[in-house]
C-alpha cells in the first residue's frame, strides 16, 4: 500500500504541474497575495511592503509568535482530554466486561469481548466526531487571533491545526490497541493494573483482530454519517433559505426571479476544507493499518463513490458558486499526505513485527518445526508456583516466560527477529519509493516541452522588441543628423543686406 500512496501523490504532482499551467498558477508567489480582509481590518498600524514598495497593514511578527506559541498550548491541552476520553474509553471496556462475566450467562461471558469491544469503539466514534466539532471551531478562532497577513498563511495553520489534533483523535484508539493494548498486563501474581483496574489482554485471537473490528467500526462508521450529513444538511439549509425569502417575497409585488437572483438565493459555499480534511483522513486510515484491515481501500472505494455524487448534487444544486482563488498547489495538504505515506512505511513495519504472529511463528519454524505442530503449546507459559490457589488447576497464559515468570531465550532472539524485520523492511521500502519517485518526473514530458517552447517564444519575442525598438532608436536619431546638415532659410532682408555689403 505504501508503493500505491507514493505513486498517487507523484501522479498527482504531474496532474498538479498541468493544472497550475492551465491556469496560469505556476509562478505564483505568496508575496503576490494581497493581505486578507480580516488581517487589514484588524491590523493595528501600518508599513511599507519590502517587496512592492506600498503602504500595508502591518502586524508585530513577534506578537504573532507569542500567539502562535499560546495557541499551541491550547492545542496540548485539547490533545491531553482526548487521551483522558481514551482513558475512559479503555477503563469502560473494562467494567463492560467485569459486567459480563457476573451476569452468570454463558453466552454473555462467552461473548464479554466482543460486546465491550465493539460498544467502546461505539462509544469512541461518538466522542471523536463530537471532539472534532469542538476543536474545528476553536481552532478556527485561534487562527483568526494568530493574525496571519495572506489567505494561504492562514489557511495553512489552521489546516495544520486540525490535522494534528484530529489525527490523534481519530487514531490513538487504534494506536492503543496495536501497540499498547496486552504489553503491560503482567503475569499471574504480578500483573499490571491502571488506576486500581488490571490492565487490558488481547483476545485468544490476538490484538490484530480486535484492531481490525475498531477500524472497521470508526472508519466506516464516520463515512456513513458523514454521508449523511452532506446529505441532510444542505436540504435543511436549503428549505430554511427558501422559507426566509419567501417571507420576505410574500410583502413585495410578486414577479418572475432571474436567473441571476435564483442562484444568489442558494447556500452560500462554505469551502473545500471538510472535503480536504475527509479524505486525508481516509487516505490514513487505507495506508497506515492496511496491513490490519485490509478492506479498508474497497470500503473508501465505495465511500468515494457516493462521496463524488453526493457533492455533485450539493455544489451544483445547493450551493452559490464559489469565488475562485488563484493558488498554485493545494497547500499543506499535499506534505500533510506525503508525511502520513512514509509513517505509513514505519507503522505497518511495526505492526507486522509486534502486533501479528507473523515473526514468532517464522521463527518457530526455523528452529523447532517447519509445520508448526506444536506451536501453541510452545506459545504458552506456565504461571508461577505459588501465584495460584491449591485448589486450582494449573494455568497457563500466552507469553514466552519460564516458570519463574522471567522472559525465556525464545523471547530475546524473537525480540531481535523483531527489530531487524523493522530495520530490513524500512530500507528495503523506502529504497523502492526513493525509486518510484525517481522514475516519474514530477512534470509530464509534454507540458515541460510546452513550457520550453513558451520560454523560448517569450525570449524570441522579447529579443525582436529590443531589435525593433533598436531600430526606431537609430532611425530617430540618424534623422535628427539630416535634418541638423539642411540649410537654414533666411529671410529676404537678409539676403538683400547681405548681397548690398
Amino acid at each position: 500500500m505504501s508503493f500505491w500512496a507514493v505513486t498517487f501523490l507523484e501522479y498527482w504532482k504531474r496532474k498538479n504541474a498541468t493544472l497550475a499551467h492551465h491556469w496560469d498558477c505556476m509562478d505564483f508567489q505568496e508575496n503576490e497575495e494581497r493581505p486578507r480582509p480580516e488581517f487589514v481590518a484588524m491590523a493595528p498600524g501600518m508599513e511599507q511592503n519590502p517587496v512592492t514598495g506600498a503602504m500595508e497593514p502591518y502586524f508585530p511578527e513577534k506578537t504573532r509568535q507569542s500567539r502562535i506559541l499560546t495557541g499551541s498550548m491550547v492545542i496540548i491541552f485539547m490533545l491531553c482530554i482526548v487521551m483522558i476520553f481514551l482513558v475512559t474509553v479503555i477503563m469502560y471496556r473494562g467494567i463492560i466486561s467485569m459486567m459480563m462475566y457476573h451476569t452468570g450467562s454463558s453466552v454473555l461471558r462467552t461473548q464479554a469481548g466482543n460486546i465491550a469491544n465493539i460498544s467502546s469503539s461505539m462509544v469512541n466514534l461518538a466522542l471523536i466526531l463530537l471532539m472534532g466539532q469542538v476543536y474545528t471551531a476553536l481552532a478556527e478562532q485561534l487562527t483568526k487571533w494568530e493574525m496571519h497577513r495572506t489567505q494561504t498563511q492562514y489557511e495553512d495553520a489552521f489546516t495544520f491545526k486540525v490535522f494534528i489534533f484530529q489525527f490523534v483523535n481519530f487514531y490513538s484508539s487504534p494506536f492503543y490497541v496495536a501497540f499498547f493494548k496486552g504489553r503491560f498486563v503482567g503475569y499471574p501474581g504480578h500483573y499490571g493494573t491502571l488506576l486500581g483496574m488490571r490492565n487490558e489482554d488481547c483476545g485468544p485471537g490476538g490484538c490484530l483482530i480486535e484492531l481490525a473490528e475498531q477500524l472497521f467500526i470508526i472508519m466506516v462508521g464516520k463515512q456513513i454519517i458523514n454521508n449523511i450529513q452532506e446529505f441532510v444538511i444542505p436540504k435543511m439549509k436549503a428549505w430554511k433559505q427558501k422559507r426566509k425569502i419567501a417571507k420576505v417575497r410574500g410583502t413585495q409585488i410578486s414577479q418572475e426571479s432571474k436567473r441571476w437572483e435564483e442562484d444568489y438565493e442558494l447556500i452560500e459555499c462554505e469551502g473545500l476544507f471538510e472535503e480536504y480534511l475527509e479524505m486525508v483522513l481516509q487516505f490514513g486510515f487505507i495506508t497506515i493499518f492496511v496491513a490490519a484491515f485490509p478492506l479498508a481501500p474497497l470500503f473508501a472505494l465505495l465511500n468515494n463513490w457516493v462521496e463524488i455524487r453526493l457533492d455533485a448534487q450539493k455544489f451544483v444544486c445547493e450551493y452559490r458558486r464559489p469565488v475562485a482563488e488563484r493558488t498554485q498547489d493545494i497547500g499543506v495538504w499535499f506534505n500533510i499526505l506525503e508525511a502520513l505515506s512514509h509513517l505509513s512505511v514505519i507503522i505497518n513495519a511495526f505492526l507486522i513485527a509486534f502486533t501479528s504472529d507473523f515473526l514468532p511463528r517464522l521463527l518457530y519454524q526455523y528452529k523447532h518445526d517447519s509445520n508448526l505442530h506444536g506451536y501453541v503449546n510452545f506459545s504458552l507459559a506456565y504461571a508461577p508456583s505459588g501465584s495460584m490457589d491449591s485448589n486450582s488447576s494449573q494455568c497457563r497464559y500466552k507469553a514466552f516466560r519460564d516458570e519463574s515468570g522471567n522472559y525465556t531465550l525464545f523471547y530475546w532472539e524473537l525480540l531481535a527477529v523483531r527489530l531487524g524485520f523493522i530495520i530490513a523492511f524500512e530500507h528495503v521500502v523506502f529504497f523502492m519509493l526513493r525509486v518510484i519517485d525517481w522514475i516519474v518526473p514530477d512534470v509530464p514530458e509534454s507540458l515541460a516541452l510546452k513550457m520550453k517552447r513558451e520560454r523560448y517564444l517569450a525570449k524570441q519575442a522579447l529579443a525582436d522588441n529590443q531589435d525593433a525598438l533598436l531600430m526606431v532608436s537609430r532611425g530617430s536619431a540618424s534623422s535628427e543628423g539630416h535634418f541638423s546638415e539642411l540649410p537654414i532659410p533666411t529671410d529676404c532682408g537678409t539676403k538683400a543686406a547681405q548681397c548690398h555689403s
